[in-house]
């Protein structure tokens, strides 16, 4: 073979260490943009970063896949496989290939030129190491491009994440290192001056009613009250053998890298050595660690100490569902009934955010429309339900089938269902309490808050938890049981 092999070369590049050095760079910058040291904020930016990591070098590796770089490579990878004979009487016609396409074209047809070179044996293995060589660098420098790209956007979304951080400190509890990490995940979104006026504004209505701050504690202890063997995982630390990957192993020959190390080095590498002329070049690329290496990987196994959990009865950590909170949208609703049904769903996302547990909102009147508040743009749907005007009739029905179809799924099981409404509807279905009742009895707990005195007791009889809140003058909260 006249040259080393391309195909793996895309990805050698990726791996050489200019997208960690890019890592490096970004962590330093953002930094420097950290006014509060938060321990949930530093650990999520070095996992975004890390995620980025990843991402971006599978972006790198498919600059080859351009089509200048694919014409190339495919024929690089045909003039390599021939021989000393054919490379001679074919060469000046690879070099009018390359005429249109290539940044090796002038050095090609300098090289061609010399009519000295085609006397001269190692002239194949010369050319098409200096092809590589040119090779590598164009994908080089296409990549460097298409990281520097890529480093703007994420140096431009961790920011605006770190900025909208900034914000929500004003309305909401950003000191727990498990709420900072849920906030970063949702802060993809941009917010404006409006939506944080909208959210502080809430967090100011929540503050001074405590009472609707009790509800929502109460409402996220429930979980805890479970008598559920299935539910209750205890920690356990155990030893185990973890395998990772690692270059130092030499399982297998993942590919080609450039590198010093003479015991990984490709065969044609050496073929510099046996020419005068040549050698220098082979001593050059030592010193520059640009010598051909075989990239060798394979598995070390150590061990590690692990977390697991295991179902226990005993002293064990409840494992908490999400919230489904459906909310009575309906023109009664408007005023004072509003703002709490609205705190009161706010409340529940802060408690979400510190128990890693999913908040998910059902608004209706005579539909329904949805809000997944724990998501990755999770703060621009809080935004949009804040600010969404309550209107229309009430049709009860519709969305307790809609919360029970939530409840269905795999991801919503062990879930608290909550819903606040005036509860001036008529008593629901049979279907739908069956439905419910098959709910309870897989561990789905449901309340209800009346923010009405004139509720309807058939209808809120088939909650677990029942609470009214309709406050007067001097205010009142009552548990009905």
């Amino acid at each position: 073979m006249l040259g080393a092999d391309s195909i793996n070369l895309a990805m050698m590049i990726a791996d050489s260490g200019v997208v960690d050095s890019a890592v490096n760079e970004l962590m330093m910058n953002t930094q420097l943009m950290l006014v509060v040291e938060n321990q949930g904020v530093h650990s999520s930016v070095k996992n975004h970063l890390m995620k980025w990591q990843n991402q971006v070098k599978a972006r790198m590796t498919r600059v080859c896949e351009a089509e200048r770089f694919q014409q190339e490579l495919a024929l690089y990878q045909q003039v390599i496989h021939w021989d000393e004979v054919t490379f001679f009487q074919r060469i000046q016609d690879v070099v009018h290939q390359l005429e249109w396409h290539s940044s090796f074209y002038t050095q090609a047809r300098q090289l061609t030129e010399k009519k000295i070179n085609f006397s001269n044996p190692m002239f194949p293995r010369y050319f098409c190491d200096q092809w590589y060589r040119s090779l590598s660098d164009a994908l080089e420098q296409a990549q460097l491009t298409e990281l520097e790209a890529n480093k703007e956007k994420a140096l431009k979304d961790l920011y605006q994440r770190i900025e909208t951080l900034r914000h929500m400190d004003t309305v909401t509890d950003t000191d727990d290192e498990q709420s900072a990490r849920r906030l970063w995940n949702m802060a993809s979104a941009k917010l404006s001056r409006g939506d944080i006026s909208v959210m502080k504004k809430h967090a100011e209505f929540l503050k001074k009613h405590k009472d609707i701050q009790d509800i929502a504690k109460s409402l996220g202890r429930m979980a805890s009250l479970v008598d559920d063997d299935d539910l209750c995982r205890m920690p356990e630390e155990t030893l185990s053998l973890v395998e990772e990957k690692s270059d130092e192993a030499t399982d297998d020959i993942v590919g080609i890298r450039q590198g010093d190390d003479l015991n990984k080095l490709l065969p044609n590498e050496t073929l510099f050595l046996a020419h005068p002329e040549l050698e220098v070049i082979f001593y050059k690329h030592l010193i520059d660690k640009r010598l051909l290496n075989y990239h060798m990987q394979g598995k070390s196994r150590t061990l590690s100490k692990v977390m697991t959990s295991q179902a226990s009865a005993g002293q064990a950590d409840i494992e908490k569902g999400p919230f489904v909170v459906c909310i009575d949208a309906s023109g009664s609703m408007n005023g004072f009934p509003e703002q709490c049904a609205k705190a009161v769903a706010y409340a529940l996302m802060q408690i979400a955010l510190a128990e890693n547990r999913e908040c998910y909102v059902i608004i209706f009147s005579t539909q329904v429309i949805t809000y997944e508040l724990s998501k990755q743009d999770g703060l621009r749907e809080v935004c949009d339900f804040l600010s969404y005007t309550f209107k229309g009739g009430t049709d009860l029905n519709l969305a307790i089938n809609e919360a029970v179809k939530k409840m269905q799924d795999g991801i919503y099981k062990n879930a608290d269902l909550v819903v606040i409404s005036d509860f001036m509807a008529p008593k629901q279905s049979q279907d739908v309490i069956e439905k419910v009742n098959t709910l309870k009895e897989k561990s789905n707990r449901f309340h209800s808050i009346s923010l009405s005195k004139y509720g309807n007791p058939q209808v809120m009889g088939m909650f677990d938890h029942c609470w009214s809140y309709h406050p007067g003058l001097m205010g009142r909260l009552v548990k009905h049981r």
